[in-house]
């Protein structure tokens, strides 16, 4: 399953959040595969697109940011997914 993580830094955690990610990279626990990951730059928001089925290894690494970072984890799937299921709805 795929997992969207969007995250805000709020106010004052700046830089211990890019102290903490210039000091590790971030790296997800065994059990998720990172699939891509973005900045918006000039801001305090980003995203990163994971990978497993592992949801112990999902709760440690919002854990793990949790003191820098307001987390949102959101499960989504791409369109080839999305179309199976229309399909099953809308199929003439």
């Amino acid at each position: 399953m795929k997992f969207m993580i969007s995250w805000k830094i709020p106010p004052g955690s700046h830089k211990p959040a890019a102290e903490g990610f210039l000091r590790s990279g971030a790296p997800l626990p065994p059990g998720l595969t990172l699939l891509g990951r973005w900045h918006a730059p000039g801001s305090m928001y980003g995203w990163g697109l994971v990978e497993g089925n592992d949801h112990v290894a999902l709760a440690q690494h919002a854990a793990e940011w949790a003191n820098y970072l307001e987390l949102q984890i959101t499960p989504v799937i791409d369109d080839e997914e999305a179309a199976a299921g229309l399909a099953k709805v809308y199929a003439s």
